[in-house]
């Protein structure tokens, strides 16, 4: 048993629903992710993933329920707020300007900038250097950071999204589909990007329909059906058999 399953929980998730006029999306839904490990939720389409996901980073407000981050309460405004406490989402766009530099993708709404007031001017320079610097502590598969995104395959671009999720102190990085439209050489190199964020002691929060990349890369798996949390294994103690099971209901809980 990994050594970080002792550890008190970094986001917990208690009674959490949420409803869109006649439609219940999130049923009292409880989930827990610990530190410096990867945990997914799966479930078909419609479960509530996303939903619950967009809970998290501050897209939606939950009916009722609580959500905590170390132990303090979680209840963002906005995703902007979100990220301030350090919770990061890669979402499967990217969200990435393709005509912009990865420098400039990463310093994205975090400019540097030198001077005071009405004569402050980007610090283009040090954003420049810290890109490199944050690039290069990650092991990305990225061209120089003066490239611009649009030169860029598929999983560098998801590289560069993963770089700049993990770079500003993020304590909980959420995944959607992150190598959705991947072929499988990038998919290996973003799934190691991956474990090295686990490694870092970063903890993140998968969305993927791929079991067996979930049974590869997670410490704990949560599965969702029509807005419920029914059921949570340790992958180590589970299989993708009894996962499909669990997702379709041909096992409870």
């Amino acid at each position: 048993m990994s050594t970080s399953t002792l550890t008190q929980p970094l986001l917990k998730v208690d009674g959490v629903s949420l409803s869109f006029g006649n439609v219940r999306a999130l049923r009292d839904v409880d989930i827990a992710l610990r530190p410096g490990e990867i945990t997914a939720i799966v479930g078909d389409n419609g479960a509530g993933k996303s939903t619950l996901v967009r809970c998290i980073c501050g897209v939606h407000k939950p009916d009722s329920g609580t959500m905590s981050l170390d132990g303090d309460e979680l209840a963002p405004k906005n995703p902007e707020e979100a990220r301030e406490l350090g919770i990061e989402t890669v979402h499967q766009n990217l969200a990435l300007v393709e005509d912009l530099t990865v420098w400039q993708n990463l310093f994205l709404n975090r400019e540097v900038v030198r001077g005071w007031g009405p004569v402050a001017i980007l610090d283009r320079r040090t954003m420049r250097r810290r890109a490199d610097e944050m690039v290069s502590s990650l092991a990305v598969n990225v061209p120089a950071v003066k490239s611009r995104v649009r030169r860029l395959s598929g999983g560098q671009r998801q590289a560069v999204a993963i770089c700049r999720a993990a770079s500003f102190d993020a304590r909980l990085v959420i995944m959607d589909e992150p190598t959705a439209a991947l072929g499988v050489q990038e998919t290996a190199r973003v799934e190691a990007l991956i474990r090295k964020l686990r490694e870092d002691g970063t903890a993140v929060l998968l969305i993927s329909h791929n079991f067996d990349q979930v049974m590869r890369l997670s410490d704990q798996v949560w599965v969702m059906r029509a807005g419920r949390c029914v059921a949570g294994r340790r992958t180590s103690e589970t299989t993708g058999e009894e996962i499909v099971a669990l997702i379709t209901g041909a096992q409870a809980a």
